[in-house]
């Protein structure tokens, strides 16, 4: 039986905030660092395609730099360590804020590698982020609009006058993640990445979730694509409490028992959809049912919620 979670518009309204985040993103995209950041990243993608990937740094210090990072401004707390992976699995979790991937990383053991899956702009747009990650590398880069970015665009597209300089901007510097080339490319990445008995990480909501204990659906396809491809088990992981974060939060990882699926070579929508429906209930089980905020002093928060966008 299908668990049916609470959803979210498939865009964001057009309110000041949706302009100034989307004004923000345009700005990381025209940004001559960043897009050498993210070119770079593309590049490794070629790389690690053809199978060659040598990470500049080991998975252990990758985990140290980050360890020490987030428990020195945050309390970790793990549900069920006894099922993080210790074996090449496809880890995913909802998505609340961009301290989620590094999140993981500190907690997760060093090996197998694991590969972040996710948004260009996010990962390289911090000087932090691309040092960690330039150091380490592990991405696979999605270059894509972000959903204020489509909202301005549909937003002037159906006469909003004041957006269509910002949308046409947007049009000419952001690329719209259509590239059939790029995505061929990440999808050998990920058949190698797995075939080499690493692992890869990503979040199929394809977008940060809005509410603490719920999930944007639908899920995206790509994850069960990649799992009954490969044959490799999903572990779901929760994460809760980052939405929000302040110095010396507690943030909760919430470790799934891996789901297995039978390998198929070219999976059909039924394959698909019965994989998505146990992930999402999986999640669902992992998610809390009432989420409270707590109620204590939010040190820093501006700062650190900042920091990690």
């Amino acid at each position: 039986m299908s668990v049916s979670l609470e959803s979210v518009n498939t865009q964001p309204p057009i309110t000041p905030d949706t302009i100034q985040r989307a004004k923000e993103a345009l700005s990381d995209a025209q940004n001559p660092v960043i897009k050498q950041a993210i070119q770079q990243g593309l590049n490794d993608l070629e790389t690690l395609a053809e199978g060659k990937f040598d990470p500049p740094i080991n998975g252990q210090l990758r985990r140290w730099i980050l360890r020490s990072l987030i428990h020195s401004l945050f309390r970790v707390k793990i549900d069920y360590p006894q099922r993080i992976p210790r074996r090449p699995v496809i880890l995913v979790g909802n998505h609340l804020n961009h301290i989620d991937p590094f999140l993981l990383l500190s907690e997760c053991f060093a090996s197998p590698y694991f590969h972040i899956l996710g948004d260009a702009r996010t990962l390289y747009n911090k000087w932090w982020k691309r040092f960690i990650l330039g150091l380490s590398g592990g991405v696979i880069p999605l270059e894509r609009r972000w959903g204020q970015e489509t909202a301005i665009i549909e937003a002037a597209e159906a006469g909003h006058k004041g957006l269509k300089p910002l949308a046409q901007a947007i049009k000419e510097n952001v690329p719209s993640g259509e590239s059939i080339k790029t995505l061929r490319q990440i999808n050998k990445a990920v058949q190698v990445i797995l075939e080499q008995e690493q692992g890869l990480m990503l979040f199929p909501e394809g977008r940060l979730g809005t509410t603490e204990g719920k999930l944007s659906l639908p899920l995206k396809r790509g994850t069960a694509i990649y799992a009954l491809r490969s044959g490799v088990p999903v572990v779901p992981v929760a994460l809760v409490g980052t939405q929000h974060l302040y110095y010396r939060k507690t943030l909760t990882l919430r470790f799934g028992e891996p789901l297995h699926f039978p390998q198929v070579k070219h999976p059909k929508h039924k394959n698909i959809d019965k994989v998505l429906n146990e992930l999402e209930n999986a999640l669902f089980e992992l998610l809390p049912s009432n989420y409270q905020e707590p109620d204590e002093l939010k040190l820093f928060s501006d700062f650190l919620n900042h920091f990690f966008c």
